[in-house]
């Protein structure tokens, strides 16, 4: 990792804006997302069938995985892992619970004006399952639409060789999903977002994936609702010199071994910590099943920022606005009101960000790129929509009628302000 003081910084953030973006600009991708979208609107099972078979090497009789398949591979769960599933889904369930809202009302003189919360009719859920096995992501997008209300959920999941596997789908029974496609890929969005014989549209798309899922995401945006496009996963630690280095060495690593685009940042004001810290790191990588792909993001991603305090470090993770950040200082809670940038916050030495990502209950589907700046994690407020209402008697409408009738003439709406004196004839 290359140490950088912090009145030399600007550059290094330069390079993280710069790694958020080329993620889904690249013209072949693109190419070829958007020649799949398109074979998919206009043959739709057929070309599904198509490029599952290219891409999963299976040959589809049917699209959908049935409920006596997932429940056999659920039973292939050892118990320790279905009791941590099961944990974890009612810590996960507890606390979007608590984000739940509710339609409201309020009169004045007249005129009554609230908000009418509706679930959204249909979700697609779309979980990876190409080179690793996700349940988790099942856990956190479903459990926040099941808690919005949302009645259908259909989920994708591709599942190469044909085998679903064993813990996606005891998550999946865990939660009661019934509508389940075994296919993945920029196909599998397409097939939501537009529909084919099997699969009915749905209003919106939520879950991870890779590249071509991200830009296919992008594509089909505004013909439907999606989650967000999350880009490569990022850690930011300010720590101080009480920090231990093996906790900060091990916690970065937990990002670096997510891929090679991964980014894992230290900011510190300590000189002699710095040093400790790249030390261990050395030592825990020599360990790591995944050190190839850790050190090259390290290498190119990775970076200890040093600080004159800690006030500043706060400012350097404002600007950078990760997707995790970790605190990790002799009073953590005291840096956290400088903290406006960041999609979730972690207190203290006891809480490493892997406790965020499966069990602590918030979600786990965070804005990435420096997109906290402007977007929340991924909550039931997601799954809903907030409709307008309006109800004026004669007397509200009459106190509001000169208000509205002056401004729509100020605005030269001529058609509008009719409205108003059509009544007040």
């Amino acid at each position: 990792m290359r140490i950088i003081n912090e009145d030399n910084v600007d550059a290094f953030i330069m390079l993280l804006k710069k790694r958020a973006s080329v993620s889904v600009i690249e013209d072949d991708i693109q190419r070829t997302v958007r020649k799949i979208i398109a074979d998919v609107k206009r043959h739709g099972d057929n070309a599904v069938r198509k490029y599952t078979a290219k891409f999963d090497s299976i040959r589809l009789t049917t699209l959908s995985v049935g409920q006596e398949e997932i429940a056999t591979a659920a039973r292939k769960v050892e118990n320790n892992f279905s009791q941590a599933l099961k944990l974890a889904a009612g810590r996960i369930k507890t606390f979007h619970k608590l984000q739940k809202e509710e339609t409201w009302q309020i009169s004045n003189k007249g005129v009554t004006a609230g908000q009418i919360i509706h679930p959204l009719e249909r979700v697609g859920v779309y979980v990876p399952g190409g080179k690793a096995a996700y349940p988790s992501t099942v856990l956190m997008n479903v459990i926040p639409a099941q808690v919005a209300g949302v009645k259908e959920i259909a989920l994708c999941v591709p599942t190469p060789g044909g085998i679903l596997n064993p813990y996606v789908a005891f998550a999946i029974k865990l939660l009661g999903v019934k509508e389940v496609y075994r296919i993945g890929g920029a196909q599998a969005i397409a097939a939501m977002a537009y529909g084919t014989g099997t699969i009915k549209k749905v209003d919106k798309i939520a879950g991870p994936g890779n590249i071509f899922v991200a830009v296919a995401k992008r594509m089909v945006f505004g013909d439907v609702g999606i989650d967000m496009v999350a880009g490569p996963s990022e850690i930011l630690i300010i720590a101080d010199k009480t920090a231990p280095p093996s906790f900060i060495a091990s916690d970065l690593l937990s990002q670096a071994e997510h891929d090679e685009m991964a980014s894992s940042v230290l900011i510190t004001d300590s000189e002699i910590l710095a040093g400790k810290v790249q030390k261990e790191l050395l030592i825990q990588l020599k360990n790591l099943k995944r050190k190839d792909i850790a050190k090259k993001s390290l290498q190119k991603y990775g970076a200890v920022i040093i600080t004159k305090n800690l006030v500043s470090a706060t400012d350097i993770a404002n600007q950078i606005a990760p997707e995790h950040l970790e605190i990790m200082t002799k009073k953590p809670s005291a840096l956290l009101p400088k903290i406006k940038n960041a999609g979730a916050v972690f207190l203290g030495r006891w809480t490493p960000e892997p406790l965020g990502d499966y069990a602590a209950g918030p979600n786990h589907t965070l804005p990435t790129g420096g997109t906290a700046r402007f977007s929340s994690p991924l909550g039931v407020y997601d799954f809903i929509k907030r409709t307008s209402l309006i109800n004026a008697t004669q007397e509200g409408f009459t106190r509001l009628a000169k208000t509205v009738e002056t401004l729509a003439d100020l605005e030269g709406l001529e058609a509008h302000g009719n409205t108003i004196r059509q009544r007040t004839k």
